[in-house]
């Protein structure tokens, strides 16, 4: 592992149990038959420095406290991977946490225990520290972990080390000093109900000089900064396989962009193939997007 790794990873690292389904999505009281499972690196901050790693990006990760169920499984997964596992804690009374995933081409549905975490309001993850960061060139902080994650976020603004972070409402500060912001379909319908994405994209605009990705599932995304109209991408045409982790591959594909100093149109367009790729295959940790992959389907999609 690099001693230096290019890029500081800091938000949700899980062991994820997902579930392929062959005839379609569960139905009630009917048997569905299950195709393929697997327990893997999941949440947000694993499938990035996976997707990363792929990439040929190093990567330092924190975040989650690991569990003993979950440890060992991370620790063999990125055994031969430029992903250092050194900052994350080991919770040595509890398995770990992890999160349940039922697949079935565009839709999916997954389980956890994260409202019952949440609410015991204790800690169960790190505190970021200025030596993991330090000397990093980009970073992504994902904005769960509070107190924590506005840390990560004032240590990079210290070290002028610039980041990403996804689904930050306008009036956060981690959207406000943002390189990047990737807003999900989700977040605005959390945030924003009864907003048109155009309106919600001028409110994220106005606050913060970074870019803004509004993402809206299999509809055009929106980008741009403040003071910028606003451009639109269609997303790539693809079969779909599984959308899990389509999300956290953008933003890892928008950590790439930024690591590499992408313009804008060329940022959102690589993270859009990342994703793309992503989700034409199962189960994305073993087969994440390779930069030949990406490559090609820019070039074909350029060529049409």
């Amino acid at each position: 592992m690099n001693a230096k790794p290019e890029v500081y990873l800091f938000g949700q690292v899980l062991g994820t149990h997902s579930f392929l389904l062959k005839d379609g999505f569960l139905q009630p009281d009917e048997y569905a038959e299950i195709q393929a499972q697997y327990f893997l690196p999941g949440g947000e901050t694993a499938t990035a420095a996976t997707v990363l790693d792929s990439l040929g990006v190093s990567v330092r990760m924190d975040g989650t406290w690991i569990g003993t169920e979950v440890a060992p499984m991370l620790q063999a997964f990125y055994r031969d991977k430029q992903v250092d596992l050194s900052p994350l804690h080991l919770w040595e009374d509890d398995p770990g946490v992890m999160d349940y995933v039922v697949i079935a081409g565009l839709v999916r549905s997954p389980m956890g225990r994260f409202q019952a975490l949440f609410s015991t309001g204790k800690r169960w993850w790190s505190i970021p520290r200025e030596e993991d960061i330090a000397g990093c060139k980009a970073a992504a902080i994902d904005p769960f972990f509070g107190d924590e994650s506005l840390r990560a976020m004032e240590i990079c603004l210290r070290k002028d080390i610039p980041y990403v972070t996804i689904d930050s409402p306008h009036d956060s500060p981690l959207h406000q000093h943002a390189a990047v912001n990737v807003v999900s379909k989700e977040c605005t319908g959390q945030h924003y109900a009864g907003m048109s994405p155009e309106a919600v994209m001028e409110r994220l605009q106005e606050t913060s000089p970074g870019l803004t990705v509004l993402t809206r599932g299999g509809g055009d995304m929106l980008y741009g900064r403040k003071g910028e109209p606003i451009r639109r991408m269609k997303p790539f045409s693809v079969e779909v396989k599984s959308t899990l982790g389509a999300g956290d591959t953008f933003k890892a594909g928008c950590v790439y962009g930024l690591l590499h100093g992408l313009p804008d149109a060329d940022l959102v367009r690589f993270a859009a193939a990342c994703s793309a790729v992503a989700v034409s295959r199962f189960p994305l940790p073993l087969y994440p997007p390779k930069m030949e992959e990406v490559r090609a389907l820019l070039a074909a999609e350029k060529g049409r």
